[in-house]
């Protein structure tokens, strides 16, 4: 039995302990990340960006003046929400965020919250607004380069993007809803996402910071006060901000301002191949020991990676020594090399390893513009805007298909964005007629009128379905 001066003893060490505790939980909360210097610092180089698109560009971009949000591209719709319109019912503004890189006045924002604008404002953090210029956007990046003419303006530090990983804390600074300098905080989620396929060669920061509409090009800094990111996008059924946010790397967002800025235009590397991910049974039909690499289902003809002996079927397990778990690895990776370099794949083919050398090429200026910008290309020559090709019978073989498939590459018309046609899906029939030639494809739509709909059979990796279209009337186009 427990004598009464041990029970003390007990309770006294358990009321020890508790205040032991408590002391120390204000020195665990003390531990937490401090942000007030970081703003302090960083703030006053973080800008309101307002800009205006009239009439007349709209016409240009196709996209009609009395269009609703449905038909205002998901791209805008995803950034923005619903888009106001401005006082004459043409006019378009948009809202977002930037910062200053430089003391004379460059500032980097996103390519959606100025592309296309007849006019762009700058509001810097002493109420001042001044006129932007446009020095160069660059859609698949989403990023642009402004210009404001002043002098011994604040300016960011540019951090390493390279060195994130998940976890880290984060900061945005932005204009969220036209409210200035707003912060916000949270963690780095994951990093290399390929979220968004009409910017494949962008490696996203996901993060769980709070991003809304006016956030959009906006800094997102490390502990350092260092800008490692540019806000962009966010997913989202709403619009608002649902937990999940993207970034474009810092390094990606310099070397594009860095090529605007010196040449006016973007220049990237290209290996000339048409890749899907693999999954387990792609895997184990090849016999790879486990998923991942990128597997190739299409070689351009005369292409770098046909002169290094890639073959349709390889699957590419590595780039210059960078591992591809994820066939959205592959594209950054080759798009950030500079053309006319030397680099090497590894590439899994019956069984075996190979190492191909191979100079990568330089990606064609109309190809490196993403679906969404399609419409300012040449018009296709059947009523639905979409580019067809022939398959090859190598293409046909990996396919599984006898002679019938046309390869859509390119999409030049409204109606096939809207049903989210993309480049490198294969259309095996319209209507109940297999096309089997490009030719076949135009003569089967050749016929159609404005407000007709049609049904596609497309077959995109392993997946075949119908897809309906409407044929857009000539002012909708």
């Amino acid at each position: 039995m427990k004598s009464p001066m041990h029970r003390a003893g007990v309770t006294l060490a358990l009321a020890w302990a508790a205040a032991l505790t408590a002391v120390a939980l204000p020195a665990a909360a003390a531990e937490l990340p401090d942000f007030v210097s970081l703003v302090e610092r960083n703030g006053p180089a973080v800008v309101n960006v307002q800009a205006t698109t009239s009439r007349n560009a709209r016409a240009q971009q196709q996209v009609p003046d009395d269009a609703d949000d449905a038909e205002v591209p998901e791209i805008f719709r995803r950034f923005f929400g619903p888009i106001p319109r401005g006082p004459q019912g043409g006019e378009r503004r948009s809202a977002g965020s930037g910062f200053v890189i430089s003391q004379d006045g460059y500032i980097l924002t996103n390519n959606h919250v100025v592309g296309d604008a007849d006019q762009v404002t700058v509001r810097l953090s002493d109420r001042r607004e001044l006129d932007a210029k446009v020095v160069g956007t660059d859609p698949q990046t989403d990023v642009a380069l402004l210009k404001i003419e002043a002098s011994g303006l604040p300016t960011v530090s540019i951090g390493d993007s390279s060195k994130l990983k998940p976890g880290q804390w984060v900061v945005a600074v932005g204009s969220p809803f036209g409210m200035d300098h707003s912060v916000t905080h949270g963690i780095v989620s994951a990093i290399g996402r390929g979220y968004d396929s009409s910017q494949q060669y962008v490696p996203f920061i996901q993060t769980d910071v709070p991003i809304n509409p006016g956030n959009s090009g906006g800094p997102l800094f490390n502990l350092d006060g260092q800008v490692v990111g540019i806000n962009s996008q966010i997913f989202s059924n709403t619009g608002g901000y649902m937990g999940v946010s993207f970034a474009i790397p810092i390094t990606v967002a310099m070397n594009t301002a860095d090529q605007l800025k010196t040449k006016g235009r973007v220049s990237r590397g290209m290996i000339g191949v048409r890749i899907q991910n693999v999954d387990r049974e792609n895997a184990k039909a090849l016999g790879l020991p486990r998923s991942g690499g990128a597997l190739v289902n299409s070689i351009e003809a005369a292409s770098a990676a046909e002169k290094a002996g890639v073959k349709v079927g390889d699957v590419i397990l590595a780039f210059n020594g960078v591992d591809i778990i994820s066939s959205s690895d592959l594209p950054p990776l080759v798009g950030l090399t500079t053309p006319g370099t030397k680099a090497e794949l590894r590439v899994y083919r019956d069984g075996k390893e190979l190492t191909l050398p191979v100079t990568v090429a330089e990606l064609p200026q109309d190809a490196s513009r993403p679906t969404a910008n399609a419409a300012a290309q040449p018009a296709a020559t059947n009523p639905l805007g979409i580019v067809v090709d022939d398959l090859t019978a190598e293409q046909r073989t990996q396919l599984g298909l006898k002679d019938e498939g046309v390869v859509v590459a390119r999409i030049a018309g409204e109606a096939a964005r809207r049903a989210a046609l993309q480049p490198g899906d294969i259309i095996l029939m319209v209507g109940r007629t297999s096309v089997k030639s490009a030719a076949a494809f135009n003569t089967a739509v050749k016929d159609l009128k404005p407000d007709d709909s049609v049904m596609l059979l497309v077959r995109r990796n392993d997946v075949t379905s119908f897809i309906a279209l409407s044929v857009p009337k000539k002012d909708e186009r």
